[in-house]
């Protein structure tokens, strides 16, 4: 089967390098004479990373780009609105990009100078590609990767409605090696709090930046984009931002630099009309303030070649294309809309709520490919074992958490009392018993009081509140977790209540108001699909947590095991493991949890229960913890600054 790609982009050259790999045979055609590298740099998630570097000969040691691995967002006045963490992003430039995509393909694979045309068709089915120039390219299978304005979804499904250019960027490259020593990994964003007008440097290596300003056309826009009038525009927009801005507009090119007219199109009914299909910005185009765009692309590129890789019925191959790729892409475009609504209304915004602009980690949490161990954990929120693990988990995240990525799934532990069928306990006074018994065996502080004064009728509204959650953010959502476990075990809270609930996602960070629409709605769907996920691997109580490498070695805990099962099972899956020094300076573990029983404190620093409830108790009566008592133990809370 003989696959014609057209354009030779980021898209159609992962498609091709995929297909190839695969033996099977590719055209790419491509319109530009020559290496297509125009444009800059763009921001790329871990799902586009994995795919790269499963195409790399060499495991991706030489693939392209700078990692960033902090975000800061200040006003001009240079006051910090949000410091974060990125995890598994990297600043790759175009050009770079582009070259390694080259060296992955013979070189009669990739044609130059050939702009699309048109179709011929035999029985409604295409069986050629033609040219502008007169050159005609015959295949079996024909695949549109030439981007936003695509001619071949032009041919297929006629025109699309753009959404009207409400937003647009300048975007270039400078090189500052003085600035680029104290923003090295450190992606910048500052934004005006009342016109919306940003600015964005971004490291592409040790000396040199992508930058973009993003601005409302109705407010201020340039007429002549010659280079001399875009740097005068530039330089009086962003003329009260701090001197550093100044410093990069002084260093940058502008000849170089271009506007781009910012816009997108609903999501399509399909990726494919009979033989031809459509990838990348041709199937569906992203606003920039996602950085979803070339990502999008190369899991498109990934995801397509694996499907057609299963044999010759293209057809089935396009629907489960389509069917994989559509969700994500369109909560890609929604949040893209919603983030340009926020950006051309910046008044309506307080600091707290202004969201991070780059794409949320998948609602479903899928894992990181990068990490070396990807353990699938499915619990409940409700579930003693569960919480009683609570020190493992987390000294196992202090020792190995460079190895380890963690995937939370709800596995559904009472759906009701009515339906409840496991074990000994048959209602709420069996559950109260039961939690008294495994706090005075465990030391880990439950109070089974709840199920006689407030008994919650299911599990189930508090595990939608956390696959709610994870639609936001999954580290967000995982500390969520932790603190509607805390207020059931410890503080007797109904947590099947919307206010606890509401309460807890207020306290770690999350956005309630949202938090409730995805309750109410895709939550749902999410955690039906877990439950059906955990029907399908056969678990059938909680905790459950299965280990998994790289290379198809597998290993399963069930229930409560002691830590050294954990470490057994990391050990055998990387022999070569290098165990991380935890740092047990109490502020250091306050920290990084922000609340600790005396179990897991005394746990994560090595120490007995005796000197560890003592050293507590030392720094609650200097101020900088305090406590939360319960009937049957105590929970500490960090009042460090860094909290």
């Amino acid at each position: 089967m003989k696959v014609v790609i057209i354009g030779g982009g980021i898209a159609g050259l992962t498609l091709g390098a995929f297909l190839h790999k695969k033996g099977m045979e590719v055209s790419i055609n491509e319109r530009t004479a020559g290496m297509p590298i125009r444009g800059h740099a763009f921001l790329m998630h871990a799902d586009g990373i994995a795919t790269l570097e499963a195409l790399s000969p060499d495991k991706g040691s030489t693939l392209p780009g700078k990692t960033v691995n902090t975000f800061s967002l200040r006003r001009p006045n240079g006051k910090e609105i949000k410091h974060l963490k990125l995890y598994s992003w990297k600043c790759i430039k175009r050009r770079d990009l582009i070259k390694f995509l080259y060296t992955l393909l013979p070189k009669d694979t990739i044609v130059e100078g050939r702009d699309f045309s048109h179709f011929i068709y035999e029985d409604d089915k295409a069986v050629a590609a033609v040219f502008a120039n007169g050159r005609i390219e015959y295949g079996d299978i024909f695949i549109g990767a030439d981007g936003g304005n695509s001619k071949v979804r032009d041919a297929i499904f006629g025109k699309v409605k753009f959404t009207p250019v409400e937003v647009k960027e300048v975007v270039g490259i400078a090189y500052n090696e003085k600035i680029a020593k104290t923003n090295a990994a450190l992606f910048t964003k500052f934004q005006d709090n009342t016109t919306g007008l940003a600015f964005g440097l971004i490291p592409t290596s040790h000396e040199e930046f992508v930058w973009f300003m993003q601005y409302d056309p109705n407010v201020a826009d340039v007429t002549d984009s010659t280079p001399d009038e875009l740097g005068l525009f530039c330089n009086r927009l962003l003329r009260h931002f701090p001197p550093v801005v100044a410093d990069i507009m002084d260093s940058n090119d502008f000849s170089t630099s271009y506007v781009w007219n910012t816009r997108d199109f609903d999501l399509l009914p399909a990726f494919h009309k009979n033989n031809i299909a459509i990838i990348g910005d041709a199937a569906h185009l992203a606003l920039p303030f996602t950085s979803a765009g070339t990502t999008n692309a190369i899991v498109d590129a990934q995801t397509l070649a694996n499907f057609l890789g299963d044999g010759n019925d293209y057809e089935n191959a396009f629907i489960r294309y389509y069917n994989t790729r559509a969700v994500e892409v369109e909560k890609h475009i929604h949040l893209g809309r919603e983030l340009k609504k926020i950006f051309l209304n910046p008044t309506v915004q307080n600091d707290d709520d202004i969201p991070v602009p780059l794409i949320s980690k998948k609602g479903n949490a899928d894992l990181d490919a990068s990490k070396q161990i990807q353990v699938h954990y499915f619990t409940d929120p409700i579930c003693s074992t569960c919480w009683i693990i609570q020190p493992l988990l987390r000294k196992l995240q202090l020792e190995f958490g460079d190895y380890i990525n963690i995937k939370y799934s709800m596995g559904g532990l009472l759906p009701s009392w009515e339906t409840y069928t496991k074990g000994v306990i048959k209602e709420p006074t069996d559950a109260a018993k039961h939690w008294e018994e495994v706090c005075a065996l465990h030391e880990m502080p439950l109070d089974g009081d709840v199920w006689i004064d407030d008994p919650l009728p299911s599990s189930y509204p508090p595990s939608i509140a956390f696959k709610a959650a994870q639609m936001q953010d999954t580290d967000k959502a995982i500390l969520f977790l932790r603190r509607i476990k805390e207020m059931v075990f410890l503080e007797k809270k109904n947590i099947i209540k919307w206010g606890f609930l509401e309460n807890a996602a207020f306290e770690v960070g999350l956005d309630s108001a949202r938090l409730l629409r995805d309750y109410e709605g895709k939550a749902k769907d999410l955690f039906k699909e877990d439950l059906v996920l955990a029907e399908d691997l056969g678990v059938t109580g909680f905790p459950t947590l299965f280990f998994n490498d790289n290379h198809g070695n597998s290993y399963t805990i069930k229930g409560y095991k002691p830590y050294e099962n954990f470490e057994e099972i990391v050990y055998k899956l990387v022999p070569d493991v290098k165990r991380a020094v935890i740092n047990t300076d109490p502020k250091n573990l306050f920290t990084l949890f922000p609340t600790m029983t005396d179990k897991e404190f005394a746990f994560l620093s090595g120490i007995n229960r005796v000197d560890a409830t003592a050293i507590l108790t030392s720094l609650y009566d200097q101020g900088y913890i305090d406590k939360y008592e319960s009937k049957n133990g105590v929970i500490w809370l960090s009042k460090y600054s860094a909290y």
